[in-house]
């Protein structure tokens, strides 16, 4: 129920594929933020972030990709209060979550960074994008909760919340349904900051999504309207793209990649 590999799994894991990755720590905000590297640091970079609940481990399988690690050096984390970045202390803020992700911004500034978010790992990706629109390039969302008007009305996840009931979920649970209860009003705080959003993006989405409502990529499509947005849309796909379908997630980042090169070699000529 941790939804985590642990520090052996994730270096037997690079061991088996041959991989020089790392498991690398920082401290932020008394928080320790967690996360895996691989890839020759000269190239872009891929930041994933996982749903919830979830770990690093949710992008794992990618860093096995022989093209991803030949084109870009990629990082998976561990959102706060999920894997090993305190596991069980939520963080419901959107803003905040962004916040704590941005030394990872920080530290590859000059390289082109493109984000990748599922699910709840969605909303966290845009507000980075909205809130520090000079340190990304490029976003793919994929199944993202991102429209306040359809999070689901869940009674219980209030209950859950509480002092006297939180502490008998496990923690990754417990986190979980922290940020989940929040989730719609910070969503409705984002809604006069989507025009911020400057990033050509990739929206994936299934129309058998029983989690996240469809109607989200439409959301998307509509409320980013300073950068070009694509949809990607299959009527039989779920949830779980980045396990079913993580040929679509490759596509789009080799996809904003190669648009985000020809940009470059425009401008230098």
């Amino acid at each position: 129920m941790q939804f985590r590999m642990s520090s052996s799994e994730i270096d037997d894991f690079f061991k088996a594929h041959k991989i020089e990755g790392s498991r690398i720590s920082y401290r932020v905000a008394n928080r320790t933020i967690n996360y895996v590297h691989a890839g020759n640091d000269t190239l872009p970079l891929v930041v994933f972030v996982h749903g919830s609940p979830g770990s690093l481990s949710a992008f794992i399988d990618y860093f096995s990709d022989s093209l991803l690690l030949k084109d870009f050096q990629l990082i998976s984390v561990d959102r706060p209060g999920f894997g090993h970045s305190n596991l069980g202390e939520a963080e419901p803020s959107l803003e905040k979550q962004a916040a704590l992700l941005l030394p990872i911004l920080k530290k590859h500034h000059d390289k082109s960074i493109i984000l990748v978010g599922h699910s709840l790992g969605g909303p966290v990706v845009a507000r980075m994008a909205m809130d520090y629109p000079e340190l990304v390039d490029g976003m793919v969302l994929v199944a993202p909760s991102i429209d306040p008007d359809l999070e689901p009305n869940e009674w219980y996840r209030g209950p859950l919340a509480t002092p006297f009931l939180k502490w008998i979920l496990p923690r990754s649970i417990r986190a979980s349904n922290d940020e989940i209860w929040k989730l719609k009003p910070e969503l409705q705080e984002m809604l006069p900051l989507w025009e911020k959003v400057n990033v050509k993006t990739v929206v994936i989405q299934g129309g058998k999504d029983n989690l996240v409502p469809p109607g989200n990529a439409d959301f998307a499509y509509e409320r980013i309207v300073n950068a070009p947005v694509e949809l990607i849309q299959i009527e039989d796909m779920n949830h779980f793209v980045p396990w079913s379908h993580p040929h679509l997630i490759k596509n789009a980042v080799l996809k904003l990649a190669a648009e985000e090169s020809d940009e470059i070699k425009i401008s230098a000529n």
